[in-house]
């Protein structure tokens, strides 16, 4: 059986993050995912709100670095969940419980500064572990991001 899903959107509020009575960190955000296609009249696209959970560390790293307006990739497992409301009324609703939360965009670009090609590219968070990947810093500007590695250096970065 197979159950995993990827969707990447924009956060609609920032994330709630509270704790449970272990103290375990729970996040909780919804997505605003476009869909592909729009309607069959030409008309404009539609957007589908998903509720995301995320627990532990990926909790506490959606909170720190993730707020309204966020685009965000996030991976994981879709779970349904009944309930009853408050009028006794059975429910049912699907959310989406967090594996892996990726930025969708780069902090450079929202800052204005897009001659500049350094910085964060992007980064993960994913069952405790981050990664971040970084461009060289280049000392003297060129034409090209790209820098000219020296053959007898011997070591790549790969």
């Amino acid at each position: 059986m197979l159950n995993h899903i990827t969707i990447m959107g924009r956060l609609t509020r920032d994330p709630e993050l509270r704790y449970t009575q272990s103290q375990t960190p729970v996040a909780s955000f919804t997505l605003a995912v476009d869909r592909d296609y729009g309607s069959r009249d030409g008309g404009e696209k539609q957007t589908d709100f998903i509720d995301c959970v995320a627990w532990r560390q990926t909790a506490e790293f959606v909170s720190k670095y993730f707020q309204k307006g966020s685009m965000a990739v996030v991976s994981g497992r879709l779970q349904i969940r009944d309930w009853t409301d408050r009028e006794g009324g059975k429910r049912r609703s699907a959310e989406v419980v967090v594996d892996n939360v990726y930025f969708g965009e780069s902090r450079r670009r929202d800052s204005g500064d897009s001659g500049n090609y350094g910085g964060n590219y992007g980064s993960s968070y994913s069952s405790g572990e981050s990664r971040s990947y970084s461009a060289p810093a280049s000392s003297a500007p060129s034409a090209s991001p790209f820098a000219e590695l020296d053959d007898g250096d011997g070591e790549l970065p790969f």
